[in-house]
């Protein structure tokens, strides 16, 4: 039997929690911009021809939650509301990536997310689809731990 802790994870059983929310867990169907990226800085001394790499600012991507739209639910559009010349409400968002037995295996820790974009979807009369809302959200770190 393969070793559990080396077996590659299925993305599909995942967990989004929203801290201060009432609810504190919202479903969503996507997440996605789990990145850090660390700008890379060159340089040459002197009369050097060599050139020298070194890491420079960290950057984060912009993570993207998309779920379907609810008749009863605005609560992206209220954070968003928020927004305002120098001041947000910002939250801690959790996503845990879940086993079979719904325990998390791989969570990853939004650190001081704000909304920087709500989108509702489009209206197509020729589809019947369900219609999803994509918030993005801008942060300031992103943690990442497995038990």
């Amino acid at each position: 039997m393969a070793d559990e802790k080396t077996y590659p994870l299925p993305s599909y059983h995942f967990s989004v929690s929203i801290k201060d929310d009432e609810s504190n867990s919202v479903a969503f169907s996507e997440v996605s911009g789990l990145n850090i990226e660390t700008t890379v800085i060159e340089y040459r001394e002197g009369t050097n021809l060599d050139t020298y790499k070194m890491p420079g600012i960290v950057k984060y991507a912009k993570v993207v939650l998309k779920r379907g739209t609810t008749a009863a639910n605005n609560k992206f559009y209220e954070w968003f509301k928020k927004n305002n010349l120098n001041t947000t409400e910002r939250k801690t968002v959790t996503i845990s990536l879940l086993n079979e037995e719904h325990k998390a295996v791989v969570t990853w820790n939004v650190v001081d997310a704000f909304p920087s974009k709500v989108d509702f979807g489009g209206l197509n009369a020729n589809d019947n689809k369900v219609l999803i809302e994509t918030l993005e959200l801008t942060f300031e770190r992103l943690d990442v731990t497995r038990p």
